[in-house]
């Protein structure tokens, strides 16, 4: 047997493999209560898979127009199936579709693109097991969240691109565009952890909406979840919980800086990286926790009617620009050591703002790379990391002056540890 029809061969296996896979799973489908006859079942679909790959070979070894008419046939055989069940009144076409698919896959593998066809027939078979959890998943949405969705397709497709890109010295040297998608950044952080509760549901309890909250702010979490602990002094159980909801927030703010900061300038991120590693593994443990934890009943939290927070994103962006104005103030007059120090004091109660600041600021140092006041970017890790303690300090401030004892201790404790492993990572910058 020659290499050449070895080659041939393999390539009609995977069509037709890949038509197999989709096949079981619409065979499988057809046979639950209620749902409509399907045009194919395991036979057809390998079959359909079978005929892309061969016209594929033909249209390549033999002439062009049989693999062409076979092709056409295949097409023809899934478009009158589709006619047929639309007459009948059964509108759903999503076998149809995915014998388009198959067919296209089939042709794919005839050509030789194995790892196409693979990921093309793979692909839409696991797109046909999970229509249940898929259908849930939208319902869960709701009109709210389908609105937020546009809203912020709006924002971002329609009003970013019409900014003009500055900077706008009369202004203070403000880059309209870039501050616009710092807005759409925070508010899209904000629409991700609606969704991602929508999807998940409240029945995980707190630990997991800490989680999901402190992808926004852990400050905001730490102040919510202290204030819902004294709502159930008595409760143990409930203080725990919300005690692990903040833990988890708070993890996750090592993270979200590293990422921030990866986007914006990425020497700082390198600069950055050992010095988060250790708490980042803490942080993955209790993450790791929080959600194989089981529920907590009547734990739950309530979901946010707001999912964009459009004017809570506005506010932050402005806050964004105008701790920019004061680093750059501050870099000019009292040098990169003091501006270090001065993070302690703005990353109290914001590190989004600190974080978005000082890596742009490090960013044009980097692009000018002019004269003493050039801030590097192990200086700016530095300072990212001093305001990372000052905020863990401040949260846990705020847990032991709004908690009740149970949830204090646990979440001084914890965020004692998660400073220890901070203040640790300055040794590696």
């Amino acid at each position: 047997m020659t290499s050449e029809l070895q080659t041939t061969l393999l390539n009609l296996a995977v069509a037709a493999l890949g038509g197999l896979a989709v096949g079981i799973e619409r065979e499988w489908s057809a046979r639950r209560p209620g749902e409509p006859a399907r045009f194919g079942g395991v036979r057809t679909f390998l079959l359909l898979g079978l005929t892309g790959g061969f016209a594929a070979v033909l249209f390549r070894a033999v002439d062009p127009l049989f693999g062409l008419v076979l092709f056409a046939a295949g097409l023809s055989l899934v478009l009158l199936a589709y006619l047929v069940s639309a007459w009948r009144g059964t509108i759903d076409a999503t076998s149809e579709v995915a014998g388009l698919l198959v067919l296209g896959a089939g042709a794919a593998a005839g050509f030789g693109m194995l790892t196409v066809a693979s990921a093309v027939a793979a692909g839409t078979a696991l797109v046909l097991v999970e229509k249940g959890r898929m259908h849930a998943a939208v319902a869960r949405l709701e009109s709210v969240g389908l609105e937020a969705g546009a809203r912020f397709a709006v924002l971002a497709l329609v009003v970013l691109p019409v900014l003009p890109h500055g900077p706008i010295e009369k202004l203070g040297g403000i880059e309209p565009q870039k501050l616009w998608a710092v807005v759409l950044i925070f508010a899209g952080l904000s629409f991700a952890g609606y969704i991602a509760l929508r999807l998940v549901g409240p029945e995980r309890g707190y630990s997991v909406a800490g989680f999901l909250g402190g992808l926004v702010s852990s400050t905001a979490v730490t102040f919510n979840f202290a204030r819902e602990s004294r709502h159930e002094p008595g409760n143990a159980p409930a203080a725990k919980a919300l005690a692990l909801g903040v833990v988890a927030a708070c993890t996750i703010l090592p993270l979200r800086v590293g990422l921030v900061s990866a986007a914006l300038y990425l020497p700082v991120a390198k600069a950055l990286a050992p010095a988060l590693v250790l708490p980042l593994v803490a942080g993955a443990i209790a993450i790791a926790y929080a959600w194989f934890r089981k529920a907590q009943g009547d734990g739950a939290p309530r979901i946010p009617d707001n999912p964009l927070r459009l004017g809570a994103a506005i506010q932050m962006a402005l806050l964004f620009q105008i701790v920019l104005w004061v680093l750059e103030a501050l870099r000019e007059r009292v040098g990169s050591t003091g501006l270090v120090a001065s993070s302690a004091l703005l990353g109290l109660t914001d590190m989004d703002a600190l974080t978005f600041s000082i890596t742009e600021l490090a960013g044009r140092s980097g692009a000018a790379a002019d004269g003493p006041a050039a801030l590097a970017p192990e200086t700016a890790a530095r300072g990212l990391i001093v305001g990372m303690l000052a905020n863990t300090v401040f949260k846990a401030a705020v847990a032991t002056a709004l908690g009740a004892n149970a949830f204090r201790l646990r979440v001084v404790a914890a965020l004692a540890i998660l400073g220890g492993l901070l203040a640790l990572g300055l040794l590696w910058i």
